[in-house]
């Protein structure tokens, strides 16, 4: 996702930063209509009653606190009335308060989940291409960092809206009481403009950059967690240390220098208003002992004018949030639009007793369109018979399993599951039918039971047959607590063998009437495997078998072998055939013969 990571292109991009900002949150309002509504409205009356508040205290200035010195007594009902007008107006404002501060919390929390929603969606509908494009720190970083950056100025627009309705009758009310000292007064608008053009425009690549490195530091440490077994065995902890600090001391440097922009930007907009209320009560004073006002139209104005800050500083607050939620939003619907789908149709594949028939017929397929990886591969597996697929490294072989899948689709040529193109398969078709195993074996932080089912409803009697199959049965049932024990991330606590047998145990706990297996038994010792695929043969007759394997003794309990060679199908034919007929064959197979077994 290049257009993620590009810095702003120049000053016009800088210039449409404060409209490009003001676009994102159009999409929150359009999204959540109602409670932006809502929120405005506490917010615009919380904005009258603290105009109201200026209005009480010139009233009462004029009315109760001048004739209180002149004649040197209060009377109480206007002290009352006083004291009644004060409360009424607090009272509603935290009416106002309430309304806005929960309308506009509900209506962030409820688009950063709207957002989330959409682009994790969008990563389950992508095909696998465009994953093995970005990585996994990136896609974190969209999913997370930049949601929560693209709506964090959602929250105080509902106030900044309503400031702006105060700070309109404020500056009305100002200018009833006195031209002259509103205008003066006023002049501080200019200085926030110029404030706000030079934070934008120093600010926003920056904020670029910022959000560019979270995912780069969230990218460095998802490989360095794991990869964590390479790095410690190899010693590597001071590199990647190294690594990780670098990057981390880059996004601390440029937030730092975002942050002391910002710094100087707030504090800047919340001493122009104060600048100005000096001013006026430097001209007020002057114009009251030239009788050209009263003290009461002094003190609101100034009042006014220290009302009109606060709407300066939250317009301040949400045009500060701009730049960071501008680069959030773009990172984010980067994702949301990427192109490249998985399409599906409506078919299913026919529930029948027995094992599928898959079809491989003319499949080609490249990650580069130069350079081939797979052409003219065609060959099938009846119902309930074993084919094994063989060739060496970079031969096309676990592609060939990702597409028989279907986590990519071919260039060309089709692969049917009982007569039914995968293409055409309704979403979740093919798994009811169709299980993989891949060579490395992804356990969760879950017992031995959660491992296996997936939260699917499968009762103890068949995750225990499963794990006959797989040949688990004898190591789990040692385990402390059996089904219930505790596996740690990624099953730390296993030995790769084991972990294979796990997720073995876990697709054949479904039924799977067709189970491919790209190499993986690699990390059982020959015994197991070949029990285990004795199992799978004897026990489950009903279950055809496509499996990527390098060993004899597994090849040979194939009832065809697929050559591949070069990412074209060299042979065919049983394992004792392609051992007379084919040198390239016997050559490759008899390679791995004194290979020592890993660990099981």
């Amino acid at each position: 996702m290049s257009d993620q990571t590009a810095r702003p292109a120049g000053r016009a991009e800088r210039r449409g930063t404060t409209a490009a900002g003001f676009r994102v949150l159009g999409v929150g309002i359009r999204r959540e209509p109602v409670i932006f509504t809502l929120s405005t409205l506490g917010s615009v009356l919380f904005a009258v009653l603290t105009v109201a508040d200026a209005w009480v205290l010139g009233w009462s200035t004029d009315n109760v606190v001048i004739p209180a010195f002149r004649d040197g007594e209060i009377g109480a009902g206007m002290l009352w009335a006083v004291v009644g007008l004060f409360l009424g107006v607090a009272l509603l404002r935290a009416v106002g308060i309430v309304a806005r501060r929960l309308g506009a919390g509900i209506m962030q929390y409820r688009m950063q989940a709207h957002t989330r929603r959409a682009v994790t969606r969008q990563y389950l509908s992508l095909p696998m291409e465009w994953h093995q494009r970005h990585p996994t720190g990136q896609l974190l970083s969209n999913a997370y960092s930049d949601v929560e950056a693209a709506w964090g100025p959602i929250a105080p627009l509902p106030m900044a809206l309503g400031t702006v309705v105060m700070m309109v009758i404020a500056v009305l009310q100002m200018l009833v009481a006195d031209v002259v000292m509103a205008v003066v007064g006023l002049l501080v608008f200019p200085a926030v403009v110029v404030a706000n053009l030079a934070y934008q425009r120093l600010a926003s690549p920056l904020m670029t950059r910022a959000q560019a490195l979270r995912a780069e530091v969230s990218e460095i440490a998802h490989e360095s967690f794991d990869g964590a077994m390479v790095v410690k065995t190899l010693g590597r902890e001071t590199e990647e240390t190294d690594r990780f600090s670098a990057k981390a001391r880059e996004l601390r440097d440029v937030t730092v220098r975002a942050g002391r922009i910002r710094a100087a930007f707030d504090p800047t907009l919340a001493s122009l208003p104060n600048l100005g209320v000096l001013v006026v009560l430097a001209v007020g004073v002057h114009r009251v002992t030239t009788g050209a006002t009263d003290a009461g139209d002094v003190v609101t104005v100034a009042y006014l004018l220290t009302i009109v800050s606060f709407p300066i500083r939250a317009i301040g607050w949400l045009l500060g949030e701009f730049p960071r939620s501008v680069v959030g939003w773009r990172r984010a619907k980067a994702v949301i639009d990427a192109t490249g789908s998985m399409e599906y149709g409506r078919a299913t594949i026919p529930a029948l007793e027995r094992g599928a028939r898959l079809e491989v017929d003319d499949l080609a397929y490249s990650y580069d369109q130069d350079a081939p990886l797979l052409q003219d591969v065609s060959f099938s597996v009846e119902p309930g018979r074993t084919v094994a697929v063989v060739g060496a490294t970079a031969s096309g072989k676990s592609t060939l399993t990702n597409l028989m899948t279907r986590l990519v689709d071919p260039d060309a040529g089709s692969i049917t599951v009982d007569g039914v193109d995968l293409r055409d398969l309704r979403p979740g078709a093919l798994a009811e039918a169709v299980a993989s195993v891949p060579q490395s074996a992804f356990l969760f932080d879950d017992t031995v039971r959660g491992n296996v089912t997936l939260g699917a409803d499968i009762p103890d009697a068949d995750v225990w047959a499963a794990l006959r199959d797989a040949q688990a049965d004898g190591f789990v049932a040692a385990l402390e607590h059996g089904l219930d024990t505790m596996l740690g991330e990624r099953g730390t606590s296993l030995s790769g063998g084991q972990r294979q047998r796990i997720s073995l145990a876990r697709a054949l706990a479904r039924r799977p009437r067709l189970l491919i297996l790209d190499d993986a038994t690699s990390a059982v010792d020959p015994e197991v495997e070949a029990r285990i695929l004795a199992s799978l043969r004897n026990g489950g007759g009903d279950t055809s078998l496509v499996v990527v394997a390098y060993r004899k003794a597994t090849i040979a309990l194939a009832d065809e072998v697929v050559h591949l060679e070069d990412g074209r199908i060299r042979d065919r034919g049983t394992h004792a055939e392609l051992l007379r007929r084919s040198p390239s064959y016997a050559t490759l197979v008899n390679a791995y013969e004194h290979v020592p077994a890993e660990e099981s």
